[in-house]
């Protein structure tokens, strides 16, 4: 049978090195995991006893489409907590995980051939979504000097039905203040175009906390997710807060797409949302990760980085060292053991010269990895 030519999407390469990772693994090597962004904590511990009783007590089957109405409510009042903003429990979708969440946007917000602007570097899979619902992904290559972040003037004569923006960012960690958000969705609403707001990293923030686009406007969608800072990647499950006027559009698409996000996740999920102490536990952890890599980066050689404002990735230009980012990768995997992620999979055009590395893993981890980064480097100088 012949194959779509939407579905002719790149790879996810971070899933390759995964997988590059676990036949070493299989092999009986040790492998330090610095590629996958992907906290090394479970799910919280009270999150997972209230799942397990409830799974004793009753079926868990499916749900309301919009997700468990208690659920939704919690969320609302997360906004609050975290950003003094009064969201309506009507407009929070539950998802299957924030990917789900993206399908939802795109499929409600465009149409085939629309352009949606998005930062380079930035999430790989934002751009192949894109193009698997026949959308043109529009790589903004943004700047040093704007700390890798799309700017107002980035917009101008792109012809954009949407932009896309994360901040925290992948795989920078970098941040946009309030004016510096404020400013891109007028330019995007300005020009017709529609702002979406991935928010995932939320929480995992180090000097200041990050801005929500409901901060400031209603006029947006924001994607969030309870991978990162509640450690529940695997359950795969998200939200998105959209307008009063774009619910019952969602909520039609979610029903014929997925019926609705996982019961037990969201059983686990709503639990985690109040379990502060293992949750800030996981903070500390990041917190003391992050201090350790930006001084043993440069001390094994990745000298070319910047201090990232939130997330757990540290974005190195490796172009001095490299022009093969995706081989220079695959080479620290099979000398030293350790895991990173090529810039190819975030900037089709300068990633070659770029790595990312994670820091999401229990500190001894990073400890040995940065020990044997810099074996590498002074093997290799050698």
């Amino acid at each position: 049978m012949r194959n779509s030519t939407r579905s002719q999407v790149d790879p996810f390469i971070v899933m390759d090195v995964m997988e590059a990772a676990r036949r070493a693994e299989a092999e009986g090597r040790h492998i330090i995991h610095m590629e996958v962004g992907q906290p090394g904590t479970p799910a919280p511990h009270g999150a997972r006893e209230v799942l397990a009783e409830t799974m004793a007590r009753e079926p868990l089957g499916y749900t309301v489409t919009l997700g468990l109405p208690e659920l939704r409510a919690r969320i609302a009042r997360l906004y609050g907590e975290w950003y003094n903003v009064d969201v309506s429990p009507d407009r929070v979708v539950i998802t299957s995980g924030s990917s789900g969440a993206f399908i939802l946007a795109f499929t409600a917000l465009f149409d085939a051939g629309d352009r949606v602007g998005i930062g380079a570097p930035g999430y790989p899979s934002y751009r192949q979504i894109l193009r698997a619902l026949d959308l043109v992904p529009v790589d903004i290559e943004t700047a040093a000097e704007n700390r890798l972040q799309p700017v107002p003037d980035d917009l101008a004569g792109r012809a954009l039905s949407g932009l896309l923006v994360a901040s925290p960012a992948n795989p920078s960690g970098t941040m946009l203040d309030r004016a510096a958000l404020g400013g891109l969705i007028e330019a995007t609403q300005g020009q017709g175009a529609s702002f979406i707001s991935d928010e995932i990293y939320h929480g995992i923030e180090y000097d200041r906390r990050a801005v929500s686009a409901l901060e400031v406007t209603d006029d947006c969608y924001v994607i969030n997710s309870f991978s990162k800072y509640f450690s529940m990647t695997g359950w795969r499950i998200g939200w998105m807060v959209v307008p009063e006027d774009h619910v019952r559009v969602v909520e039609r698409l979610a029903q014929n797409l997925f019926i609705c996000p996982p019961h037990a996740s969201q059983v686990a999920a709503l639990a985690a949302m109040d379990c502060h102490e293992e949750l800030e536990a996981n903070m500390a952890v990041y917190r003391r990760n992050r201090a350790l890599m930006l001084e043993g980066l440069p001390r094994a050689g990745f000298d070319r980085i910047a201090p990232p404002d939130g997330a757990f990735y540290v974005y190195a230009d490796v172009s001095h060292l490299t022009e093969d980012s995706r081989a220079f990768a695959a080479e620290i995997l099979e000398k030293v053991g350790v895991a990173v992620t090529p810039g190819l999979d975030f900037d089709p055009v300068r990633g070659a010269g770029t790595l990312r590395f994670s820091y999401a893993r229990a500190t001894a981890d990073i400890e040995e990895g940065l020990a044997r980064l810099r074996r590498f480097m002074e093997e290799r100088q050698t």
